[in-house]
Protein backbone atom coordinates (compact mmCIF):
# COMPACT_ATOMS: atom_id res chain seq x y z
CA UNK A 1 0.00 0.00 0.00
CA UNK A 2 2.75 2.34 1.01
CA UNK A 3 4.17 1.84 -2.41
CA UNK A 4 0.76 3.00 -4.07
CA UNK A 5 0.56 5.86 -2.48
CA UNK A 6 4.33 6.66 -3.22
CA UNK A 7 3.83 6.26 -7.05
CA UNK A 8 0.63 8.35 -6.45
CA UNK A 9 2.48 11.77 -4.76
CA UNK A 10 5.76 10.74 -6.97
CA UNK A 11 4.70 14.01 -9.20
CA UNK A 12 7.11 16.24 -11.34
CA UNK A 13 8.30 19.08 -9.64
CA UNK A 14 7.91 21.41 -12.02
CA UNK A 15 4.15 20.23 -12.27
CA UNK A 16 3.49 21.73 -8.66
CA UNK A 17 5.58 25.08 -9.31
CA UNK A 18 2.24 26.95 -8.96
CA UNK A 19 2.33 28.98 -5.49
CA UNK A 20 -0.27 30.42 -3.25
CA UNK A 21 1.05 34.04 -3.58
CA UNK A 22 -0.10 33.75 -7.43
CA UNK A 23 -3.82 32.06 -7.28
CA UNK A 24 -5.07 31.18 -10.51
CA UNK A 25 -7.00 34.44 -11.90
CA UNK A 26 -8.77 35.56 -14.99
CA UNK A 27 -7.15 38.72 -17.06
CA UNK A 28 -8.25 41.92 -15.80
CA UNK A 29 -9.21 40.85 -11.94
CA UNK A 30 -8.03 43.49 -9.80
CA UNK A 31 -9.32 44.53 -6.15
CA UNK A 32 -8.55 47.65 -6.80
CA UNK A 33 -10.00 48.45 -10.67
CA UNK A 34 -12.79 51.59 -10.59
CA UNK A 35 -15.78 50.28 -10.73
CA UNK A 36 -19.00 52.91 -11.35
CA UNK A 37 -22.61 50.80 -10.81
CA UNK A 38 -21.11 47.88 -8.73
CA UNK A 39 -18.75 47.91 -5.65
CA UNK A 40 -17.97 44.30 -4.58
CA UNK A 41 -18.03 43.17 -1.06
CA UNK A 42 -15.37 40.61 0.90
CA UNK A 43 -16.91 39.66 3.87
CA UNK A 44 -17.76 35.93 2.83
CA UNK A 45 -15.07 35.08 0.50
CA UNK A 46 -12.54 36.27 3.56
CA UNK A 47 -14.68 34.07 6.22
CA UNK A 48 -14.22 31.24 4.15
CA UNK A 49 -10.71 31.89 3.16
CA UNK A 50 -9.90 32.09 7.01
CA UNK A 51 -11.32 28.53 7.18
CA UNK A 52 -9.54 27.13 4.77
CA UNK A 53 -6.68 28.35 6.09
CA UNK A 54 -5.71 30.83 3.35
CA UNK A 55 -1.99 32.31 4.23
CA UNK A 56 -2.51 35.27 6.64
CA UNK A 57 0.38 37.04 4.02
CA UNK A 58 -2.36 36.96 1.69
CA UNK A 59 -4.57 38.91 3.72
CA UNK A 60 -2.05 41.90 4.97
CA UNK A 61 -1.55 42.49 1.30
CA UNK A 62 -3.90 45.17 0.17
CA UNK A 63 -3.90 44.41 -3.08
CA UNK A 64 -5.49 40.80 -2.41
CA UNK A 65 -9.29 40.61 -1.82
CA UNK A 66 -9.53 38.28 2.06
CA UNK A 67 -9.97 41.52 4.49
CA UNK A 68 -7.59 41.17 7.25
CA UNK A 69 -9.95 42.71 9.75
CA UNK A 70 -12.20 39.79 9.58
CA UNK A 71 -8.73 37.18 10.06
CA UNK A 72 -8.20 39.49 13.63
CA UNK A 73 -11.47 38.95 14.46
CA UNK A 74 -12.04 35.27 13.49
CA UNK A 75 -8.51 34.20 15.69
CA UNK A 76 -9.97 34.70 18.28
CA UNK A 77 -12.67 32.11 17.68
CA UNK A 78 -11.95 28.90 18.57
CA UNK A 79 -14.53 26.93 16.61
CA UNK A 80 -12.91 28.96 13.71
CA UNK A 81 -9.28 28.23 14.47
CA UNK A 82 -9.40 25.00 14.44
CA UNK A 83 -11.58 24.13 10.91
CA UNK A 84 -8.43 26.52 9.99
CA UNK A 85 -5.83 24.78 11.40
CA UNK A 86 -6.79 21.42 10.11
CA UNK A 87 -7.04 22.77 7.05
CA UNK A 88 -3.90 24.06 6.86
CA UNK A 89 -2.71 20.58 8.24
CA UNK A 90 -4.69 18.77 5.45
CA UNK A 91 -3.18 20.84 2.84
CA UNK A 92 0.38 20.34 3.80
CA UNK A 93 -0.25 16.75 3.35
CA UNK A 94 -1.39 17.21 0.13
CA UNK A 95 1.00 19.03 -1.01
CA UNK A 96 4.47 17.34 0.64
CA UNK A 97 2.99 13.90 1.07
CA UNK A 98 6.52 12.57 -0.75
CA UNK A 99 8.44 14.53 1.23
CA UNK A 100 7.07 13.93 4.33
CA UNK A 101 6.17 10.27 4.11
CA UNK A 102 9.49 9.49 3.27
CA UNK A 103 10.74 11.90 6.69
CA UNK A 104 8.12 9.14 8.44
CA UNK A 105 9.82 6.07 7.01
CA UNK A 106 13.56 7.07 6.75
CA UNK A 107 14.01 9.37 9.34
CA UNK A 108 11.52 8.20 12.03
CA UNK A 109 9.63 11.65 12.09
CA UNK A 110 6.28 12.48 12.62
CA UNK A 111 4.05 15.15 11.40
CA UNK A 112 4.67 16.81 14.39
CA UNK A 113 8.47 17.05 13.92
CA UNK A 114 8.38 18.64 10.40
CA UNK A 115 8.09 21.88 10.52
CA UNK A 116 9.66 23.03 7.38
CA UNK A 117 6.90 20.83 5.52
CA UNK A 118 3.50 20.97 8.34
CA UNK A 119 3.79 24.30 10.46
CA UNK A 120 4.60 23.95 13.67
CA UNK A 121 2.00 26.76 14.85
CA UNK A 122 -0.79 24.93 13.75
CA UNK A 123 0.07 21.80 15.29
CA UNK A 124 0.75 23.99 18.46
CA UNK A 125 -2.91 25.86 18.30
CA UNK A 126 -4.35 23.04 17.27
CA UNK A 127 -3.10 21.62 20.88
CA UNK A 128 -3.88 23.96 22.60
CA UNK A 129 -7.70 24.24 21.42
CA UNK A 130 -7.48 20.40 22.67
CA UNK A 131 -6.80 19.06 18.88
CA UNK A 132 -4.37 16.47 19.20
CA UNK A 133 -2.79 14.28 17.10
CA UNK A 134 -1.47 10.54 19.05
CA UNK A 135 -0.21 7.73 17.11
CA UNK A 136 3.17 7.80 16.02
CA UNK A 137 2.72 4.43 14.28
CA UNK A 138 -0.17 6.06 11.95
CA UNK A 139 0.99 6.02 8.43
CA UNK A 140 0.24 9.22 6.64
CA UNK A 141 -2.72 8.29 5.43
CA UNK A 142 -4.39 7.81 8.14
CA UNK A 143 -3.24 10.98 9.39
CA UNK A 144 -5.19 12.28 6.41
CA UNK A 145 -8.04 10.31 7.56
CA UNK A 146 -8.24 11.67 10.86
CA UNK A 147 -7.99 14.95 9.84
CA UNK A 148 -10.81 14.79 7.31
CA UNK A 149 -12.59 13.38 10.80
CA UNK A 150 -11.86 15.94 12.90
CA UNK A 151 -13.34 18.27 9.62
CA UNK A 152 -16.39 16.70 9.67
CA UNK A 153 -16.88 16.14 13.45
CA UNK A 154 -16.47 20.11 13.66
CA UNK A 155 -17.32 21.99 10.33
CA UNK A 156 -21.17 22.71 11.94
CA UNK A 157 -19.36 24.58 14.93
CA UNK A 158 -18.92 27.09 12.53
CA UNK A 159 -22.22 27.43 11.19
CA UNK A 160 -23.22 30.59 13.14
CA UNK A 161 -20.10 32.35 11.98
CA UNK A 162 -22.25 32.71 8.00
CA UNK A 163 -25.58 34.50 7.65
CA UNK A 164 -29.00 33.00 7.22
CA UNK A 165 -29.34 33.88 3.67
CA UNK A 166 -26.56 31.71 2.58
CA UNK A 167 -27.01 27.79 2.01
CA UNK A 168 -25.06 26.06 5.00
CA UNK A 169 -25.14 22.89 3.30
CA UNK A 170 -23.46 24.16 0.28
CA UNK A 171 -20.58 26.22 2.52
CA UNK A 172 -19.90 22.81 4.55
CA UNK A 173 -19.36 20.42 1.33
CA UNK A 174 -16.52 22.38 0.40
CA UNK A 175 -14.78 21.37 3.69
CA UNK A 176 -15.44 17.80 3.24
CA UNK A 177 -13.40 15.51 1.29
CA UNK A 178 -15.73 12.84 -0.73
CA UNK A 179 -15.01 9.22 0.77
CA UNK A 180 -12.41 11.70 3.21
CA UNK A 181 -12.97 9.00 5.29
CA UNK A 182 -11.34 6.09 3.08
CA UNK A 183 -7.97 5.52 1.69
CA UNK A 184 -9.58 5.24 -1.60
CA UNK A 185 -11.29 8.62 -1.06
CA UNK A 186 -8.35 10.50 -0.24
CA UNK A 187 -6.51 9.31 -2.66
CA UNK A 188 -9.44 10.60 -5.14
CA UNK A 189 -9.46 13.61 -3.98
CA UNK A 190 -5.79 13.80 -4.21
CA UNK A 191 -5.94 12.62 -7.82
CA UNK A 192 -8.27 15.44 -8.83
CA UNK A 193 -5.69 18.27 -6.50
CA UNK A 194 -2.87 17.23 -8.13
CA UNK A 195 -4.66 17.07 -11.59
CA UNK A 196 -5.98 20.78 -11.34
CA UNK A 197 -4.31 22.60 -8.64
CA UNK A 198 -3.60 25.22 -10.23
CA UNK A 199 -7.15 26.43 -10.12
CA UNK A 200 -7.26 25.76 -6.48
CA UNK A 201 -7.68 29.37 -4.78
CA UNK A 202 -4.00 29.95 -3.49
CA UNK A 203 -3.66 26.51 -4.20
CA UNK A 204 -5.56 25.04 -0.76
CA UNK A 205 -7.58 22.07 -0.87
CA UNK A 206 -11.30 22.20 -1.12
CA UNK A 207 -14.00 20.49 -2.34
CA UNK A 208 -15.55 21.70 -5.44
CA UNK A 209 -15.67 20.74 -9.01
CA UNK A 210 -12.47 22.51 -10.17
CA UNK A 211 -11.94 24.04 -13.18
CA UNK A 212 -10.48 27.26 -14.59
CA UNK A 213 -12.61 29.68 -12.99
CA UNK A 214 -10.08 32.35 -12.16
CA UNK A 215 -9.44 33.40 -8.39
CA UNK A 216 -13.46 31.69 -7.22
CA UNK A 217 -12.72 34.10 -4.11
CA UNK A 218 -12.20 37.54 -5.91
CA UNK A 219 -15.25 38.79 -3.90
CA UNK A 220 -18.52 37.87 -2.91
CA UNK A 221 -20.69 38.09 -5.53
CA UNK A 222 -18.60 36.22 -8.00
CA UNK A 223 -18.01 32.98 -5.13
CA UNK A 224 -21.81 32.45 -4.42
CA UNK A 225 -22.65 32.61 -7.94
CA UNK A 226 -20.51 29.57 -8.64
CA UNK A 227 -20.93 28.18 -5.18
CA UNK A 228 -24.91 27.63 -6.03
CA UNK A 229 -24.35 26.61 -9.91
CA UNK A 230 -21.73 23.82 -8.42
CA UNK A 231 -25.08 22.69 -6.56
CA UNK A 232 -27.27 22.93 -9.40
CA UNK A 233 -29.13 25.83 -8.27
CA UNK A 234 -29.05 29.62 -8.77
CA UNK A 235 -28.17 32.35 -6.33
CA UNK A 236 -30.55 35.62 -6.94
CA UNK A 237 -30.55 38.30 -4.32
CA UNK A 238 -27.32 39.71 -5.26
CA UNK A 239 -27.51 42.63 -3.46
CA UNK A 240 -26.13 40.17 -0.72
CA UNK A 241 -23.34 39.72 -2.34
CA UNK A 242 -22.35 43.63 -3.92
CA UNK A 243 -23.52 47.16 -3.25
CA UNK A 244 -23.67 50.52 -5.61
CA UNK A 245 -21.05 51.72 -6.64
CA UNK A 246 -19.10 54.83 -6.28
CA UNK A 247 -20.98 57.19 -8.58
CA UNK A 248 -24.43 56.65 -6.31
CA UNK A 249 -22.97 56.96 -3.01
CA UNK A 250 -20.86 60.20 -4.12
CA UNK A 251 -24.27 61.39 -5.56
CA UNK A 252 -25.61 60.83 -1.92
CA UNK A 253 -22.82 62.68 -0.80
CA UNK A 254 -22.51 65.43 -2.80
CA UNK A 255 -26.62 66.34 -2.38
CA UNK A 256 -25.71 65.89 1.68
CA UNK A 257 -22.75 68.57 1.65
CA UNK A 258 -24.63 70.72 -0.37
CA UNK A 259 -27.20 71.13 1.81
CA UNK A 260 -28.02 72.80 5.48
CA UNK A 261 -30.15 70.90 7.20
CA UNK A 262 -31.74 67.29 5.21
CA UNK A 263 -35.09 65.40 6.68
CA UNK A 264 -35.83 61.63 5.48
CA UNK A 265 -39.06 61.37 4.71
CA UNK A 266 -40.58 57.63 4.31
CA UNK A 267 -43.51 56.19 2.52
CA UNK A 268 -43.97 53.31 4.65
CA UNK A 269 -46.93 51.91 2.32
CA UNK A 270 -44.68 51.94 -0.51
CA UNK A 271 -41.16 51.09 1.43
CA UNK A 272 -39.08 48.57 2.61
CA UNK A 273 -37.82 49.02 6.18
CA UNK A 274 -35.05 46.19 5.56
CA UNK A 275 -33.73 47.77 2.31
CA UNK A 276 -34.20 51.31 3.59
CA UNK A 277 -32.18 49.82 6.93
CA UNK A 278 -29.21 48.77 4.45
CA UNK A 279 -29.12 52.11 2.41
CA UNK A 280 -28.10 53.92 5.90
CA UNK A 281 -26.08 51.47 7.23
CA UNK A 282 -23.80 51.15 3.94
CA UNK A 283 -23.09 55.36 3.67
CA UNK A 284 -20.53 57.09 5.91
CA UNK A 285 -21.56 58.00 9.11
CA UNK A 286 -19.96 61.64 9.43
CA UNK A 287 -21.84 62.55 6.10
CA UNK A 288 -25.10 61.38 7.60
CA UNK A 289 -24.78 63.57 10.32
CA UNK A 290 -26.34 66.40 7.66
CA UNK A 291 -29.69 64.59 8.37
CA UNK A 292 -31.26 66.08 10.57
CA UNK A 293 -34.06 63.16 11.29
CA UNK A 294 -36.16 60.60 9.45
CA UNK A 295 -39.93 61.22 9.63
CA UNK A 296 -41.78 57.31 9.32
CA UNK A 297 -45.00 58.07 7.89
CA UNK A 298 -46.68 54.44 8.66
CA UNK A 299 -49.88 52.77 8.09
CA UNK A 300 -51.21 50.06 10.57
CA UNK A 301 -51.27 47.66 7.53
CA UNK A 302 -47.19 48.06 6.65
CA UNK A 303 -44.81 45.68 8.05
CA UNK A 304 -44.16 45.84 11.96
CA UNK A 305 -40.46 46.57 11.13
CA UNK A 306 -40.70 50.65 11.28
CA UNK A 307 -41.56 50.53 14.81
CA UNK A 308 -37.62 49.11 15.36
CA UNK A 309 -35.72 51.11 13.05
CA UNK A 310 -34.57 53.45 15.56
CA UNK A 311 -32.19 51.20 16.94
CA UNK A 312 -30.63 50.21 13.72
CA UNK A 313 -29.60 53.95 13.05
CA UNK A 314 -27.96 56.90 14.68
CA UNK A 315 -30.46 59.38 12.72
CA UNK A 316 -33.27 60.39 15.05
CA UNK A 317 -36.14 58.68 14.04
CA UNK A 318 -39.98 60.65 14.30
CA UNK A 319 -42.54 57.79 13.92
CA UNK A 320 -46.03 59.29 12.45
CA UNK A 321 -48.91 56.40 12.72
CA UNK A 322 -51.59 57.86 10.52
CA UNK A 323 -55.46 56.19 11.01
CA UNK A 324 -57.65 54.87 8.22
CA UNK A 325 -60.77 57.44 8.08
CA UNK A 326 -62.36 55.18 5.10
CA UNK A 327 -60.55 51.48 5.40
CA UNK A 328 -59.78 51.39 2.06
CA UNK A 329 -58.07 54.63 1.45
CA UNK A 330 -54.98 55.46 2.94
CA UNK A 331 -54.03 58.97 3.74
CA UNK A 332 -50.16 58.35 4.06
CA UNK A 333 -49.50 60.64 0.50
CA UNK A 334 -51.45 62.94 1.80
CA UNK A 335 -49.95 63.44 5.54
CA UNK A 336 -46.50 63.19 3.80
CA UNK A 337 -46.78 66.08 1.98
CA UNK A 338 -47.93 68.35 4.45
CA UNK A 339 -45.39 66.98 6.88
CA UNK A 340 -42.38 67.60 4.74
CA UNK A 341 -44.10 71.36 3.92
CA UNK A 342 -44.17 71.45 7.87
CA UNK A 343 -40.33 70.68 7.64
CA UNK A 344 -39.38 73.42 4.87
CA UNK A 345 -41.94 76.49 6.52
CA UNK A 346 -41.29 75.96 9.74
CA UNK A 347 -37.60 74.29 11.03
CA UNK A 348 -35.51 75.72 8.03
CA UNK A 349 -35.16 72.32 6.27
CA UNK A 350 -33.72 72.89 2.70
CA UNK A 351 -33.50 69.21 1.95
CA UNK A 352 -35.42 66.23 1.51
CA UNK A 353 -34.70 62.44 0.87
CA UNK A 354 -37.77 60.79 -0.68
CA UNK A 355 -37.93 57.76 0.31
CA UNK A 356 -40.99 55.98 -1.60
CA UNK A 357 -41.50 54.72 -5.12
CA UNK A 358 -44.94 55.90 -5.87
CA UNK A 359 -45.67 59.00 -8.29
CA UNK A 360 -47.63 60.90 -6.05
CA UNK A 361 -44.87 62.70 -4.57
CA UNK A 362 -44.01 64.94 -8.03
CA UNK A 363 -46.56 66.79 -6.34
CA UNK A 364 -44.70 67.73 -3.26
CA UNK A 365 -41.67 68.25 -5.50
CA UNK A 366 -43.17 70.37 -8.11
CA UNK A 367 -44.90 72.27 -4.85
CA UNK A 368 -41.34 73.26 -3.51
CA UNK A 369 -39.15 74.48 -6.19
CA UNK A 370 -36.65 76.41 -3.48
CA UNK A 371 -35.81 72.93 -1.83
CA UNK A 372 -33.58 70.00 -2.88
CA UNK A 373 -34.73 66.70 -3.59
CA UNK A 374 -33.33 63.32 -3.45
CA UNK A 375 -35.63 59.98 -4.08
CA UNK A 376 -34.90 56.51 -3.06
CA UNK A 377 -37.25 53.98 -4.87
CA UNK A 378 -37.00 50.24 -5.59
CA UNK A 379 -36.67 48.53 -8.87
CA UNK A 380 -40.15 46.79 -9.03
CA UNK A 381 -42.15 49.84 -7.65
CA UNK A 382 -41.07 52.09 -9.69
CA UNK A 383 -42.51 53.06 -12.83
CA UNK A 384 -40.73 54.35 -16.30
CA UNK A 385 -43.00 57.52 -16.20
CA UNK A 386 -42.05 59.12 -12.56
CA UNK A 387 -38.52 58.14 -13.32
CA UNK A 388 -37.80 59.96 -16.35
CA UNK A 389 -40.05 62.72 -15.02
CA UNK A 390 -36.97 62.97 -12.17
CA UNK A 391 -34.15 62.71 -14.44
CA UNK A 392 -35.39 65.17 -16.98
CA UNK A 393 -36.07 67.88 -13.80
CA UNK A 394 -32.06 67.01 -12.88
CA UNK A 395 -33.53 65.20 -9.60
CA UNK A 396 -30.66 62.54 -8.97
CA UNK A 397 -33.02 58.93 -7.97
CA UNK A 398 -31.27 55.43 -6.91
CA UNK A 399 -32.47 52.01 -6.00
CA UNK A 400 -32.18 51.35 -2.30
CA UNK A 401 -32.64 47.49 -3.40
CA UNK A 402 -29.24 47.82 -4.85
CA UNK A 403 -27.29 48.74 -1.69
CA UNK A 404 -25.16 45.83 0.20
CA UNK A 405 -28.09 44.16 2.42
CA UNK A 406 -25.59 41.10 3.91
CA UNK A 407 -25.23 43.16 7.08
CA UNK A 408 -29.34 43.40 7.74
CA UNK A 409 -30.24 40.46 8.57
CA UNK A 410 -30.07 42.13 12.96
CA UNK A 411 -33.24 43.80 11.97
CA UNK A 412 -35.36 40.99 10.47
CA UNK A 413 -34.29 38.73 12.67
CA UNK A 414 -34.99 41.43 15.59
CA UNK A 415 -38.46 42.00 13.77
CA UNK A 416 -39.52 38.42 13.27
CA UNK A 417 -38.53 37.39 17.22
CA UNK A 418 -40.94 40.74 18.39
CA UNK A 419 -43.82 39.11 16.35
CA UNK A 420 -43.36 36.34 17.51
CA UNK A 421 -43.48 37.28 20.98
CA UNK A 422 -46.16 39.24 20.48
CA UNK A 423 -48.56 36.08 18.89
CA UNK A 424 -47.26 33.75 21.98
CA UNK A 425 -48.75 37.09 24.40
CA UNK A 426 -52.18 37.02 22.49
CA UNK A 427 -52.52 33.24 22.06
CA UNK A 428 -50.49 31.12 24.41
CA UNK A 429 -50.64 30.94 28.11
CA UNK A 430 -49.59 28.42 30.67
CA UNK A 431 -49.17 28.79 34.40
CA UNK A 432 -47.51 25.36 35.71
CA UNK A 433 -48.71 26.03 39.10
CA UNK A 434 -52.43 26.28 37.97
CA UNK A 435 -51.84 23.30 35.61
CA UNK A 436 -50.53 21.14 38.51
CA UNK A 437 -52.98 22.02 41.02
CA UNK A 438 -55.67 21.63 38.49
CA UNK A 439 -54.27 17.81 37.97
CA UNK A 440 -54.58 17.59 41.57
CA UNK A 441 -57.89 18.41 42.27
CA UNK A 442 -59.22 16.32 39.21
CA UNK A 443 -57.17 13.09 40.15
CA UNK A 444 -57.99 13.55 44.02
CA UNK A 445 -54.22 13.04 44.51
CA UNK A 446 -53.26 13.46 47.61
CA UNK A 447 -49.11 14.31 47.82
CA UNK A 448 -47.02 15.66 50.73
CA UNK A 449 -45.04 18.69 50.05
CA UNK A 450 -41.69 16.83 49.60
CA UNK A 451 -43.61 14.20 47.30
CA UNK A 452 -44.94 17.15 45.04
CA UNK A 453 -41.91 18.70 44.63
CA UNK A 454 -40.53 15.61 43.72
CA UNK A 455 -43.05 15.06 40.98
CA UNK A 456 -42.69 18.58 40.16
CA UNK A 457 -38.54 18.24 39.43
CA UNK A 458 -38.96 14.47 37.85
CA UNK A 459 -42.02 15.71 35.28
CA UNK A 460 -42.30 19.32 35.04
CA UNK A 461 -38.86 20.39 34.96
CA UNK A 462 -37.70 18.60 32.04
CA UNK A 463 -41.34 19.78 30.03
CA UNK A 464 -40.44 20.44 26.15
CA UNK A 465 -42.10 21.25 22.74
CA UNK A 466 -41.73 18.99 19.94
CA UNK A 467 -42.78 20.80 16.69
CA UNK A 468 -44.29 18.35 14.56
CA UNK A 469 -44.48 18.11 10.42
CA UNK A 470 -47.42 20.74 9.93
CA UNK A 471 -46.01 22.96 12.54
CA UNK A 472 -48.12 21.91 15.17
CA UNK A 473 -46.23 22.53 18.49
CA UNK A 474 -46.54 19.58 21.49
CA UNK A 475 -45.74 19.43 24.99
CA UNK A 476 -43.71 16.49 26.05
CA UNK A 477 -43.64 15.55 29.91
CA UNK A 478 -40.61 13.51 30.02
CA UNK A 479 -39.24 12.05 33.27
CA UNK A 480 -35.30 12.27 34.08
Amino acid sequence: MAEEWMDHYAQDEKHLEATEENPASVPGEKRDEPETRTKYTYSLISLTAYLLGVPKRIFENDHEPPQMDVFVRLEKNKNARIIRNLCILRTSIERNFKAINDRINYEYKSIMTVPDLIPEESIYQLSEDGIRFGGSRKSLVQHLVEINRYISDRINNCKELFPLWISWQYIRDIFIMPKGLTEAGTREAANLYYAKRSFYPYQVYMNWPASDQGNILFHDLKFVTLLYEWNHDKFTDLSKVSDVGNFTKSSIYDFLDDSKRTVIVVDCENSDPYKLCATLNNLSSDTLQKIVKIILFDDIHTASAWKILDTYTSIPVEHVMIERIKQSKSLVDIRLTAGACREFYQNDVDSFIIVSSDSDYWGLISSLPEAHFLVMVEHEKCGSDIKAALVNSGIFFCYIDDFYSGNSNGIKISALVREIYRYLDQTVRLNINEMLDAAFDSTRVVMSEAERQQFYNRFIKPMHLEIEENGDVVIKLQAR
